[in-house]
């Protein structure tokens, strides 16, 4: 009996432990209602290829929310990234147009995270006003530049940057899937073991006490939006090298990135992230809707489905972050024990 505490106690301080928790019942749930579709390699192929984009988003914003801040610019990044990436391609020769194509979709990516940061840090705009004013207009410049078409990579299939970042591994694993868990593994030592992410934790728990244990606030947070800009290029990059194909809106995937990064426990006050419970909160968002529409159930459940799981994870996180249901549910009744004493306290008052 110890030891089942024991091993209790421990896999529960693993982070995001309780989310991957509900991967594995999501996929078993799935695989008893569809089998003929959730038993076979092939879909979860499928989730390896298209996940990654949306999760690479995802984990750059879960720094960004650790901090207190939001982006919401992300998505016009992917799409300004996708045409930088497209335009180099085309117009350079194919031997290294590619690579020079992935070198100006970072650098358009840095380019808007830093203007970001200035906004926010330098200027003081509130950072939902600054990114969401920046995600219209990098936005407008990607469908400007673009002529409002999509663009086509010409044997983007043979290109070694192509075989590099989205080819496929022994038993036809996609590329991406393996650097998505890279980028997982970078940021969680980067959050957790660096002065950087020991910073960023700090401003989101308090601005004014990291600038009194000597944080540079400012600069954390141009840096912060500036390596955000990076990661969100990074998958838009990974988005067009996948279809072969820029198109404007090919940065959608805004709501899924954020539930993604809440479902995965990262704290909307700021102060506390969670990178792995991204990595898995990622691939449940993104097995939803699929797992939806295997098991032959109307697509117009999707939303009510998604939103259903989506409550749940979060009060399971709420449940885990308390210490377990009985105590959560024991805060839930005696908050509303004292609120109703209290009403009864103000209408003795007013009766008197």
């Amino acid at each position: 009996m110890n030891f089942v505490k024991t091993a209790y106690r421990f896999l529960g301080r693993l982070e995001g432990f309780a989310i991957a928790m509900v991967l594995l019942v999501l996929y078993i749930v799935l695989i008893m209602a569809a089998p003929a579709v959730f038993t076979k390699p092939m879909i979860y192929m499928s989730f390896l290829e298209t996940v990654p984009p949306t999760l690479i988003a995802a984990l750059g914003l879960t720094l960004v929310i650790t901090a207190g801040e939001i982006d919401l610019s992300f998505p016009a990044v992917v799409s300004l990234s996708g045409f930088a990436l497209s335009w180099g391609w085309r117009t350079f020769d194919p031997a290294y147009g590619a690579v020079i194509g992935v070198v100006l979709a970072l650098a358009a990516g840095a380019l808007v995270g830093y203007l970001n940061g200035l906004m926010v840090a330098r200027i003081g705009v509130p950072s939902i006003m600054a990114t969401l004013a920046a995600n219209f207009f990098w936005y407008g410049i990607s469908i400007l530049l673009a002529g409002g078409l999509q663009q086509t990579l010409k044997g983007s299939d043979e290109n070694l940057v192509h075989q590099l970042l989205v080819g496929r591994l022994f038993l036809g694993i996609p590329l991406q899937a393996l650097w998505s868990l890279a980028l997982a593994v970078f940021l969680w030592f980067i959050l957790n073991r660096h002065k950087f992410g020991e910073s960023v934790m700090f401003i989101g728990d308090n601005a004014n006490v990291a600038r009194v244990m000597g944080v540079n606030v400012e600069a954390t947070r141009i840096r912060l939006f500036t390596f955000n800009g990076m990661i969100a290029a990074f998958s838009g990059i990974i988005v067009t090298l996948d279809i072969g194909v820029f198109y404007p809106d090919q940065g959608n995937f805004l709501l899924p990135a954020m539930a993604s990064v809440f479902v995965g426990g990262t704290s909307i006050a700021g102060g506390a992230g969670s990178i792995f419970g991204t990595l898995f909160g990622s691939y449940v968002i993104g097995s939803l809707a699929a797992g939806v529409v295997a098991t032959t159930i109307s697509g117009y459940w999707v939303q009510v489905v998604e939103g259903g799981v989506m409550a749940a994870v979060v009060i399971l996180n709420a449940a885990t972050g308390k210490g377990d249901f009985r105590s959560l549910f024991r805060r839930f009744r005696h908050k509303g024990v004292q609120e109703f004493r209290s009403a009864g306290v103000q209408e003795d008052k007013h009766s008197a």
